[in-house]
Order: C-alpha cells, then structure tokens, then sequence
C-alpha cells in the first residue's frame, strides 16, 4: 500500500500526467472508449446536483441565512441553479412555531425514549424567521427547494398551516413538498413511527389526507414522493396510484441511495465502496418505466456513501469523490433527473439518528464531525466559515455533464474497474472517467467520431484513496471562504492519437471539448 500512496502523491504534484505515460514497475490496462449505437440516454437537467439537510436544521435561523456568504459560495459553486432539499428523519420530529405562544405537538411515536431507537428523542420548532431566511439564502443562491412536511408525528392541519406559509415565503424558489420521509421504514422496530403490520394502502391514504389538506390552504401546490428509503416497490405503487388522488399536482417521484452501512460494519470500508454493484441499475430498471409512464421525473432526494453519518477515512476521503462522481451519472444514464447529497453538521445528523453518531470512535472523529458529519459534502461553521470536502469535487466534476445531452458510449477497460460518460451540446462535449480501481491504472483511447482532437483536461485526484485533505480538480483547490476556484494545471489530450489519456488507479479526468 505505501507504494500505492507514494505513486498517487507523485501524481497529485503534477509528475505523471503526459499522455501515454505509464509506471516503470507495471504497464497500465490499455481500453478504449466508443460512441455507442442510438439516441441521447437523458438530457441531464441544468439543476442536477443539489444537496439535502436535515429539516432541524433551520432551528437554527441564522444557518441558511443570506449573510452566511460562505456557505452561499459554495452552493454557487457547484451549482448556480441547484436544488436543496430540506428532510431527512428530524422532518418527522419538527413542528411549525406559527408564533411565539404556538404549542408543540404532543408525540405519539413508540420509538421515544428507547435505546434501541434510530429517530430523533425531541422536537425541533421552526418559526416563519427561518422560512423567510431561507428565502433569503436561495436568491443569493440561485436554488430552488423541495420542502419535507411532517408525515411522522404531524397531522393534516399543522402540515397544511406549515405549507401555506413556506409557499408564499419561498415563491418561486419552492420546487415542490414532500410529505414524510422514508414511510417504508416506520414499522420497522429502529423507527416505530407507525405500527408492525402498517404498509403502503394505509401510507397512501395518510398520505393523500395530508397532501388533500395542504391544497386545500395552497390550491397551486405542487408534490413529490414517496420519498422511500430502500426499494422500488413502494415507488412503482406510488406513481401508478398517487397521481389520481390529487389530479394535476404530483410531479416527482422521489426516493433514497446509500452505497453502504452502517459505519460499524466491517464492510464499509473503501474496498467495497469503489466495487461494482448492480443496485442502481436494478432498481431504476423498476422505477424507470414507472416514472414514465406517470410522466413523472425521478430524483433521488437523500443519497451518500455510508448511511447513519457516514464513516470517516472513507466517507470524507478521496474514495467518496470517485464514488459520488460515478454514482451520479450512473444515475443521469438510466434517466434520473436530480440526485441531493446529504450532509450538514454533525449535531443535526446524530439528532436524526437518536442522539448517535456511530462513526465516531475518537475525540478526532468527534471534532471532524462536528464541523460536518463524515458525510458532508460540506464543513464548517458561522464562525469559522464553510469549505469543501473531498466528496464535493467529485459532485462538481459530474456537475460539468449537467445541461448536456448524455448519450450512449461502450467502454472496454481491460480488466479495470473504471466507467466513463459522454455528453454532449451545441457548445461542445465533456467526457467523465472514473478509475476506481484500487490498484491498476488505465491508458484509455478514444474513437468518438466527431469529437476527435485536441481537448482540455482536469483531473480529480489526492494523495490517497483514504486522504481526507490534498484532493483537487484541475490541479486546484477551492479557497475557504468563498470557494473561489479555477483549473491551475493545464493539460490536453489527442482524442485521436493512438496513445490516448493515462488515468492512474484512484482518479478521474474530465475532458472538455
């Protein structure tokens, strides 16, 4: 492993990019990467990438404020017309503080005060100073949101309040609500929000009581859902049954990815991170056709590399970059329409685990989460500023697809695990690979047909596959403070030359034409 890390340091100093090189002690994979046959795949939408937090988390109303300019930088960065969605397991444990004599609701969740208990243990109050705060921080922004309403422990009345207010503070900045988050997971005994035996017909009746009171207060809403955690099932009986219990008004469907977990496991580790897995592909194979049928777009509205915070030295390295880069676009090619990465500080994220963090083993661990949970695409706070992690750099190469139409190509990697993407418009092409490979490099040709020439490359790599600091695009990093950032390390490639583009083991390149 030593060799491996000092081979990827020499290529993170800028010594091993001529195209054609290759390692004195092991000749790199020769692949070959080619249009295939057909039309477009997807037209990855402008607003791809987004991020998703925890609804507790605008208890605090000076987080997503319009002076949190830091935090607004780097929203700007990844993505000037990105989407946040605002959900997560402390949605279900939130009330909505009309005013200041307002009272909490009175929970009936079996799940409270249990050890064994993976929701929130308390309520969270949010009060119209957040909404219009948020409001503030989505212009300054250029984003949209999709708000989650209280399903869990909220009733018609207090969510259909709650949706009339957030409708007409937000405006056009809202995308659309969501009711409930993981409804497929209430009965299970590490939730309890509803009882053994509850399922899907009594889901979409609740359901339907809530969305039908919520239009009633805002006759122009709009609805996303089922907002599931596993599984397509519930996403397939939700496009085919939902759409006629509230005519017009549905127009998203929605659900939840984690690659791996929980932190504890012995197998969530970067090894199987980085392995290929077909549970995208089977999974969109079922929603896909749903979606439409429904003319419904799909987006995945919670999604990271290791559920219940993440596991650090490998959900804040270098690995997660590759994986969430990759899992994006793997996404984009079978149709998806947005994917949320969810992150945000540590405290919000151990609320909606139960008050548990279980990633955090050290008082190391403890301090990096506090700034954001392992995670996060994102770190820091109002007093010390926000600033990208690994994880944001490989959201913000596969960003550079967005706008573009995605469209089918074969690639042969001789054995190596990597993956690759073209997309192209009137103004040009970008072309994604990931070498996911823990030990072998790639020198990849190219027979693209038009595309042929010279082109533009940055390149995603850090010192290590578990490096959590030193990873970069295009040779730089973005600045704390306000993400500023440009490509400082200029290379091309020959797209029709023979000796092609090397990509060593643990990076990515994207090539712009």
């Amino acid at each position: 492993m030593g060799e491996l890390l000092s081979r990827r340091g020499a290529i993170g100093a800028g010594l091993a990019f001529a195209a054609g090189a290759a390692w004195a002690d092991q000749a790199p994979a020769v692949g070959r990467l080619s249009l295939g046959p057909g039309g477009p795949l997807n037209d990855i939408p402008a607003n791809y990438t987004g991020f998703s937090v925890e609804t507790a988390q605008l208890a605090d109303p000076s987080f997503y404020h319009p002076d949190n300019h830091s935090l607004i930088a780097l929203h700007r960065r990844l993505n000037p017309q990105g989407v946040l969605r605002i959900g997560g397991n402390t949605s279900e444990f939130c009330w909505w503080k009309a005013a200041p004599d307002t009272s909490p609701p009175v929970i009936h969740a079996l799940g409270v005060g249990r050890a064994d208990n993976w929701m929130p243990q308390h309520l969270n109050p949010i009060t119209p100073q957040a909404v219009d705060n948020l409001r503030g921080f989505l212009d300054a922004c250029g984003w949209r949101c999709i708000w989650g309403l209280n399903f869990g422990t909220g009733s018609p009345q207090r969510d259909a309040e709650e949706a009339a207010y957030v409708a007409r503070a937000l405006g056009p900045r809202l995308l659309y609500f969501q009711i409930g988050n993981e409804p497929d997971f209430y009965r299970n005994s590490s939730n309890r929000l509803r009882p053994p035996g509850w399922d899907f017909p009594d889901y979409l009746n609740e359901w339907t009581a809530i969305a039908q009171a919520v239009l009633a207060r805002v006759p122009g809403a709009r609805f996303g859902g089922p907002d599931v955690g596993n599984g397509a099932d519930w996403i397939v009986r939700f496009a085919q049954q939902a759409p006629g219990r509230i005519s017009g008004r549905l127009v998203g469907l929605s659900g939840h990815y984690y690659a791996m977990g929980p932190p504890d496991s012995p197998q969530a580790d970067i090894d199987h991170l980085l392995a290929p897995s077909s549970r995208v592909d089977d999974s969109m194979a079922q929603i896909m056709p749903a979606a439409v049928a429904a003319g419904l777009a799909y987006r995945v509205t919670e999604a990271n590399s290791c559920y219940r915070g993440g596991k650090p030295g490998v959900s804040n390295a270098l690995a997660s970059a590759l994986w969430g880069g990759d899992y994006m676009l793997a996404l984009a090619a079978k149709g998806c329409q947005g994917v949320h990465f969810h992150g945000g500080p540590g405290a919000q994220i151990a609320a909606s685990n139960g008050d548990k963090m279980p990633g955090a083993r050290t008082a190391e661990d403890e301090a990096v989460a506090k700034l954001g949970t392992f995670y996060s695409p994102f770190a820091g706070s109002l007093t010390v500023g926000f600033s990208a992690r690994p994880l944001f750099y490989g959201l913000m190469l596969a960003q550079q697809l967005a706008g573009r139409s995605l469209m089918p190509s074969q690639l042969q990697t001789g054995g190596v695990n990597a993956t690759a993407y073209v997309a192209r418009s009137a103004e040009g092409y970008r072309i994604a690979v990931f070498n996911k490979d823990l030990s072998r490099d790639l020198r990849l040709t190219f027979g693209l047909g038009d595309m042929a020439g010279r082109a533009a490359v940055w390149r995603l790599t850090g010192p290590s596959l578990d490096a959590t600091t030193g990873v970069t695009l295009g040779g730089a990093a973005l600045s704390p403070g306000d993400a500023d950032w440009s490509p400082r390390r200029a290379e091309t490639v020959d797209l029709a030359s023979a000796n092609g583009l090397f990509i060593p083991s643990g990076s990515a390149a994207l090539i712009l034409g």
